[in-house]
């Protein structure tokens, strides 16, 4: 419930502290006088988009910040599932907006989403404004007053993850089916470049190997040339020419002649003999290698010809690796074996539909039968409660027909079917009521519905439009009744006969002064309520038969 709404330079309010109540309220005020920035703000506090222009002319900030009591509203999972203290009694909901365009949400003065406020906001008030009217003709509104009667909620939600089931099987069958006719269609492409890869038979490694061989083959006579001269300045040619090894022993043999003078040169004659060693080893491996080199043209053609399928391939498919080549074609590979089992796949999948498909219709009905059973008790209730505001020979029925094809919201197609005469036939709500009549409609079904949710507080923004004199007396005692039971029911009216029936009376009004316009709202007491409904009942000048007939329509409260 709204215990509490403070207000601070919001358009044309400077600033405002309004305690609220239990039960049945009413708000009054002249067209202009500033009940719809009232509502303009509360719906700030319940997430909707806030704008600069709202701050009023002048200042750099606005805030609203509203206090509500929680007791009985069983919204402690909301709160533990987003981290916010909870008491179980109180909380308080703060919106600030700043001219630099910065917005910024709270709830029991910790940092909140807008999201967060728009969940919040939706389960502690309902706001009924005119254009909600509209809503009658639309199926989607239809179908949830059903649902909210048939408290189906349980069997929607297993429905709806039933459905989303279903349309998940559904997108993959499509999916294997497009692709396997994608296949179909380049089968014969795949197959062709598959094979020119595969007789690459290509290996992590084996083109930078094949590139070496090729440089190798290509300077064979220049490698072994070189590996003769190096063996030949090693070894010697045994004749004149003397080798690197041969002057290395002579120079240790030097070095040992003097060792028992010089014992240093015994260390530097074992340092030579080591390097010769080596020298011997280098010597070896030359030889050999100078052995297997040999000139081969078919080879070199060979590797040749490999290489350049390889890099024909690389340009072929815009890749610049071998890795990439591989990773090509085992993607051909899978591919085509995807293509070979696709008639597997595709049954496997349709099973998948069907089974999701039979589950879901098996849940839809389970859900139209609750639907079915809800859209008896709505006819009647909806009889009972708008034959006592001047539709006596009211008819309304609720028609559910199967839909095509499944959706979200299940099997059905729900539509209210109206008559307000006995010589009428029955026809879809929109399309015959007149503004009085949908008026009286709604606050029907919100009457209907009020006692299936438990929705704390409910705002209803001139639905009295279009009614008037003992009708809407009769709307007022209804909207009265909704606000017995703990619950706050605050309507915003024009008529004196829904004024009088309010438990408390809230005056909205403009002031003027030399250089600005400010909107006041204030709770009107005893005395002040006969002068209000007396200017309601005759306009501007109050008469003493306005005074009487306002103090008649309280004393018959």
């Amino acid at each position: 419930m709204l215990q509490s709404l403070f207000i601070k330079n919001y358009a044309l309010i400077a600033e405002l502290n309004i305690q609220f109540h239990q039960g049945f309220s009413v708000i009054t005020g002249e067209t202009g006088a500033g009940k719809s920035i009232l509502l303009g703000a509360i719906g700030l506090l319940l997430g909707q988009r806030a704008e600069t222009r709202m701050i009023k002319t002048g200042e750099s900030r606005c805030l609203i910040e509203a206090e509500f009591n929680l007791e009985g509203c069983d919204l402690e999972s909301f709160f533990t599932a987003n981290d916010l203290d909870f008491d179980g009694r109180t909380c308080i909901l703060r919106r600030e907006l700043t001219a630099a365009g910065k917005s910024r949400a709270f709830i029991n003065d910790t940092p909140a989403q807008v999201s967060q406020l728009r969940e919040l906001g939706s389960r502690l008030i309902d706001i009924h404004s005119q254009h909600q009217n509209l809503l009658l003709s639309q199926e989607d509104f239809q179908l949830s007053v059903v649902d909210i009667v048939a408290d189906d909620s349980h069997v929607r939600q297993h429905y709806t993850s039933l459905y989303n089931t279903f349309c998940d099987a559904t997108r993959r069958l499509e999916a294997a089916r497009k692709a396997a006719q994608r296949g179909r269609e380049d089968e014969d492409y795949m197959r062709f470049q598959l094979s020119q890869l595969e007789e690459l038979n290509l290996q992590t490694g084996r083109l930078a190997e094949a590139e070496q061989e090729a440089r190798q083959l290509e300077h064979a006579e220049e490698i072994r040339e070189a590996l003769y001269l190096a063996d030949l300045c090693l070894n010697g040619d045994g004749g004149q020419q003397t080798g690197v090894t041969s002057l290395l022993r002579d120079a240790a043999r030097q070095l040992q002649s003097i060792a028992a003078m010089l014992p240093e040169a015994q260390t530097l004659a074992e340092r030579i003999q080591s390097c010769e060693i080596e020298l011997k080893d280098i010597t070896g491996e030359t030889s050999s290698m100078a052995e297997h080199i040999e000139v081969d043209p078919s080879r070199l053609q060979a590797v040749t010809e490999w290489l350049s399928a390889v890099y024909s391939q690389q340009q072929k498919h815009h890749v610049q690796t071998e890795e990439a080549l591989i990773a090509l074609t085992e993607d051909f590979r899978q591919r085509l074996s995807v293509l070979d089992n696709s008639d597997e796949e595709l049954q496997r999948l349709e099973a998948e539909v069907v089974e999701a498909q039979t589950a879901l219709l098996a849940e839809g009905k389970k859900l139209t039968a609750m639907r079915e059973r809800a859209a008896v008790e709505v006819e009647k209730q909806m009889q009972e409660l708008l034959a006592p505001l001047g539709i006596p020979n009211v008819r309304f029925k609720v028609e559910i027909h199967p839909r095509s094809t499944p959706d979200a919201s299940g099997l059905d197609q729900v539509v209210f079917l109206f008559s307000a005469n006995k010589n009428s036939a029955l026809q879809p709500i929109s399309a015959i009521a007149s503004g009085g009549e949908i008026a009286r409609v709604m606050l029907s079904l919100k009457a209907l519905i009020s006692g299936a949710v438990s929705l704390p507080t409910i705002i209803f923004d001139e639905i009295d439009t279009g009614v008037s004199g003992h009708i809407a007396e009769r709307m007022a005692q209804m909207m009265r009744q909704m606000g017995c039971g703990g619950r706050q029911v605050i309507s915003i009216t024009h008529l004196p006969q829904i004024a009088a029936l309010g438990s408390h009376h809230y005056r909205v009004y403009k002031e003027d002064d030399e250089s600005s316009t400010t909107s006041h709202i204030v709770e009107l007491t005893p005395e002040e309520r006969v002068t209000e409904l007396g200017h309601m009942l005759s306009g501007a000048e109050l008469t003493e038969a306005a005074i009487q007939n306002a103090k008649s329509l309280l004393d018959n409260v």
